[in-house]
């Protein structure tokens, strides 16, 4: 079992090693959209995770998965050939989906704010239906007894 900082270097350089290889070696242009954006190394150092998005529709986003399956074999030759472990890690391409979740909250916080802001334009001018602290009121009354 190698240790948890092992692990994070070697995702690390897994990452570089992958970014690279597809930009200078692979001339599938189904990946030429390809970023990739995190890697992940299991603690015994056999298996890497590597997440990846696409600029573009779904069919680009559907494509880009097919050539990366297509280069895996070539990818892990790669990876282990520069990496000075005994063993290659296996590789898993998993498409990033932190941008899609992002986009999300911010529609959402957009619409947080459109309806705080609508709010405030309905209670402008507005008045309390009694007084506007009674509690404050009946206290100072009790102390003065």
């Amino acid at each position: 079992m190698a240790d948890p900082a092992r692990a994070a270097r070697l995702a690390q350089r897994v990452k570089v090693l992958v970014a690279e290889t597809i930009e200078r070696r692979i001339k599938d242009p189904r990946v030429e959209n390809l970023t990739v954006t995190d890697a992940r190394v299991t603690n015994d150092l056999q298996h890497a995770t590597v997440y990846y998005t696409v600029w573009g529709d779904d069919e680009a986003k559907a494509e880009a998965a097919k050539g990366l399956e297509k280069a895996k074999g070539f990818l892990r030759t790669e990876v282990g050939k520069n990496l000075n472990i005994r063993l290659t890690p296996t590789l898993e391409f998993v498409p990033d989906e932190v941008p899609v979740n992002a986009e999300h909250l911010e529609s959402l916080i957009r619409d947080a704010k459109a309806r705080d802001a609508e709010l405030a334009a309905q209670s402008e001018g507005a008045h309390y239906a009694g007084e506007e602290n009674p509690y404050k009121e009946k206290r100072q009354e009790t102390e003065s007894e």
